[in-house]
């Protein structure tokens, strides 16, 4: 039973959607336009399959555009040797077979008339309204005789570009390279390889994303069985030896036909062959297969609460396996799909896989957004549909899926093609999508494997540089910690403006919105990725009077000077100097509180820091954290590591998980102290350290 000729419909009827006959069309086109009061023959079987979706759907919109491709297109031919006109309706009839709106069929079989032949998009506008005109100029390919060898990938990203507007654009595209796919046999090997490497990297993807599983499934097959010859070929010499595996199916699908009968819930209960991508996996998973092991069970159903009906009989009159049981009706995936899971053990004994969804959902998990309709069509309510065919009636704006929104984000920061074309098949790479909720309230899409990391830079762009730790389900977490499904994330930013990323953020990061801008901030501040033994060392030297080079006190030639223990200065701050009792010059940096008491009662004197190296010196810093095991232990190995001794620590006792931990430390250079307040705010649980105030002078 191969996958393309047995597998279940949008409606029930088979998975797959229909091969086209090229030579028919072939004969179709060659004799021409039909009369001005009939469809063409060529399209008239697009017309059928339109109208099975949209019966009061005006086709004269489609036989002036078969009209303009046929004349456009005439004395072209396909590789194949079929007339060229039969690409755009194969293409246009995969997507009236899904259930595209009148627009979306009108720009596919307009879709390659630009592009090859005389026809302007300024002509395509004039004549089939704006909204086709965008759609074909969002699938027209890029010249390489302008863009060279970037001509792909810039094309990919016009395309995702338009998509970003209008999420048809990828539907005309995904169809077209379905059929492109399906012909490819005529080319060389090493061209087949070649593209079947871009379909399986971002068109398998991308149809994945949007939901389009027919698409998606034959795509997979395709690919499978042009890069994958020898497990293709065992895959259907597997499937064949097993003809009969469906009876095993059948027989549990007639059991559970009786109990919904008996339950009084409608029902329809099919066998769904599994693709041939699937049984493959499936062998790699289990082993040696059973029958239920070549498809699964498909339950529909009209209303959403009979999907729960149903899940209940069988739970009741079959032993579930309930390890296998998913909701996604009440929590459906990123890509609209919407089904109950389950397994259940047969009459035989053999288990089989049940899917339990209402019509609806079907046609969804099936054509995705293409079901969707016109993304402008309006509300109910809100006017007439646009075509005047009512498929904007209950249908969600899909133009803008989180998935897309931080796709175009990204992609605007990588300019380079080639950079672009591979963060691209990086991101498509990421097979699922999980959902996390903001602590303040919301949601954030990101792919599965995402880190704390890569939710701070999703909610707050380029202020995440100021990440210094996080919150997951309310406890304190390291910012590598991998999120899962669910989550709810607070992300923790330091006041400090000036602090960024460290290196090792790039370790945690794996959306490419993360990865872009970190890259992109070390990159602008190379000094602050460098290690704090490699900082270059000021001058430091403090001088009061005429022994340093710098700094005259005139009047204290002989002062001696030290530096104040309750702000502890350290080059290059700004410094105000007092004379206190006994003679003695303390130096304070400016800002200290002690500076304005003091300067009430005495005169500042000048002193300064003179050039030269820097002995060792003494700086007293405050790090402000959330409690959890081992901080301090973490904290002082992180100070030891960036070159400091600690002299003295003190940790206040905690007010309301809060904890002020306060160490003064010895650096053998003051040039030291940038890298090693960053090292501590890189401890997970700390989200701020700055230098700290003591009450008096020590």
């Amino acid at each position: 039973m191969s996958a393309e000729a047995t597998s279940p419909g949008v409606h029930g009827r088979r998975r797959g959607l229909p091969r086209i006959d090229l030579r028919r069309l072939g004969r179709a086109a060659l004799l021409g336009p039909a009369s001005r009061d009939r469809l063409p023959d060529a399209i008239g079987h697009v017309a059928d399959a339109h109208r099975a979706h949209f019966p009061d759907a005006d086709l004269s919109v489609l036989r002036r555009a078969y009209v303009l491709a046929e004349a456009s297109h005439r004395g072209q031919y396909r590789k194949s040797g079929e007339p060229y006109i039969t690409h755009p309706l194969a293409v246009t009839l995969i997507l009236a077979e899904l259930g595209a709106e009148t627009t979306t069929l009108t720009a596919a079989i307009l879709h390659d008339t630009v592009e090859d032949t005389d026809v302007t998009l300024d002509q395509v506008g004039r004549e089939f309204g704006e909204e086709v005109r965008y759609l074909v100029d969002g699938v027209t390919k890029l010249e390489k005789v302008d863009y060279g060898a970037a001509a792909e990938p810039e094309t990919f990203r016009k395309m995702l570009v338009a998509t970003g507007n209008d999420v048809r654009v990828m539907s005309i595209k995904l169809a077209d390279r379905l059929h492109n796919m399906r012909t490819l046999g005529v080319m060389r090997p090493e061209k087949q390889e070649r593209i079947a490497k871009v379909t399986r990297d971002v068109l398998v993807p991308l149809a994945e994303r949007l939901g389009v599983q027919a698409i998606k499934s034959e795509l997979e097959d395709l690919v499978f069985a042009i890069l994958c010859r020898e497990d293709a070929a065992r895959t259907r010499a597997l499937i064949s030896e097993n003809a009969s595996a469906g009876d095993a199916l059948s027989a549990t699908a007639d059991a559970m036909r009786r109990v919904l009968r008996e339950a009084g819930i409608s029902a329809e209960v099919l066998v769904r062959p599994r693709h041939l991508v699937s049984v493959h996996r499936s062998r790699l998973k289990r082993g040696e297969l059973r029958g239920t092991d070549f498809g699964r069970l498909l339950v529909l159903v009209s209303e959403d609460a009979d999907c729960y009906g149903v899940l209940g009989e069988l739970h009741t009159c079959f032993t579930p396996v309930i390890s296998e049981f998913k909701d996604f009706v009440a929590a459906p995936k990123f890509n609209l799909y919407q089904s109950l899971h389950t397994a259940v053990v047969g009459p035989d004994g053999a288990v089989a896989e049940v899917l339990i969804r209402t019509h609806q959902m079907h046609k969804v998990a099936e054509a995705g957004v293409v079901a969707l309709g016109n993304p402008y069509a309006p509300a109910p309510g809100a006017g007439e549909s646009t075509d005047g065919e009512g498929e904007g009636e209950g249908a969600a704006d899909p133009t803008r899926p989180g998935w897309l929104s931080r796709l175009l984000e990204w992609q605007q920061s990588a300019p380079d093609p080639d950079t672009f074309w591979t963060t691209l098949r990086a991101d498509l790479a990421q097979d699922r999508e999980i959902t996390v909720f903001r602590a303040e309230g919301g949601m954030l899409g990101l792919p599965a494997g995402a880190t704390c990391v890569d939710a701070a830079y999703a909610q707050h762009g380029e202020a995440a540089h100021r990440c210094l730790g996080a919150r997951v389900n309310g406890r304190l977490v390291a910012l590598g910690t991998v999120l899962k499904d669910g989550d709810t994330v607070q992300v923790l930013l330091a006041h400090d403006t000036s602090s960024g990323p460290s290196p090792e953020w790039l370790d945690h990061a794996r959306t490419p919105s993360a990865r872009i801008a970190i890259t992109g901030w070390l990159a602008a501040h190379p000094d602050a990725a460098a290690l704090p033994d490699a900082a270059p060392r000021p001058p430091a030297v403090l001088s009061a009077g005429p022994r340093g080079p710098v700094g005259v006190v005139s009047d204290l030639p002989d002062a001696p000077v030290r530096l104040a223990g309750c702000c502890t200065p350290v080059p290059p701050d700004e410094i105000t100097a007092f004379q206190v009792r006994g003679g003695t010059v303390t130096v304070h940096r400016t800002e200290c509180p002690a500076v304005r008491r003091m300067t009430l009662k005495r005169t500042p004197v000048p002193v300064s820091w003179s050039a030269g190296d820097t002995a060792d010196c003494h700086v007293t810093l405050r790090a402000e954290s959330f409690g959890r095991p081992r901080l301090m232990a973490d904290l002082t190995e992180a100070m030891s590591t960036a070159g400091a001794a600690i002299i003295s620590a003190t940790v206040e006792p905690p007010i309301r998980q809060r904890v002020r931990h306060t160490y003064t430390v010895q650096l053998p250079d003051a040039a030291l102290l940038p890298g090693l307040m960053r090292a501590m705010r890189d401890v997970p649980g700390v989200y701020d350290v700055s230098r700290a105030q003591q009450p008096a002078d020590a």
